[in-house]
């Protein structure tokens, strides 16, 4: 039980640091779908966490932490299939703005970062695509680990 608590914990919290090490440190800016795929992240660390912290609810928070580590995932499938072109999305590019300058000079200003193009890519897969891969293996050892007793 204690392994799947740890892989609870350290896969969104791998992820999730990847994620802001690449867009702070690297300047690859998420687009919205890959905003969609860190919240289930962030879910999953805060249920691994809750699963370390209160035993009693141990397995049903691992459990928890598998599904949202698979949702997140299951996005990241579907982004990667919509930056290969294999289907449209479903949303437009999202673009943030601040309230303490012009609305439209912050709009015009902003940088457009598209999800139906994969800003980085490693032997062919991009990072929505990685995703995908890492969290449904990493949700699928989490079950067989508590299912194991």
């Amino acid at each position: 039980m204690r392994m799947a608590i740890y892989i609870a914990i350290a896969i969104p919290a791998f992820l999730l640091g990847g994620a802001y090490i690449l867009q702070y440190g690297f300047g690859l800016y998420p687009c919205e779908m890959c905003w969609w795929q860190r919240y289930p992240h962030f879910a999953a660390l805060l249920f691994g966490l809750l699963a370390y912290f209160t035993p009693k609810y141990a397995k049903l928070m691992i459990a928890l932490s598998a599904f949202s580590i698979a949702l997140s995932g299951l996005i990241g499938g579907f982004h990667a299939g919509v930056e290969y072109g294999w289907w449209e999305g479903i949303t437009g590019c999202a673009v943030t703005a601040s309230s303490d300058v012009d609305i439209l000079e912050s709009i015009m200003n902003a940088p457009l970062v598209r999800c139906d193009v994969a800003p980085w890519e490693l032997f062919g897969i991009s990072l929505a695509g990685y995703n995908f891969i890492f969290s449904l293996l990493a949700a699928i050892l989490i079950m067989k680990t508590i299912l194991k007793r």
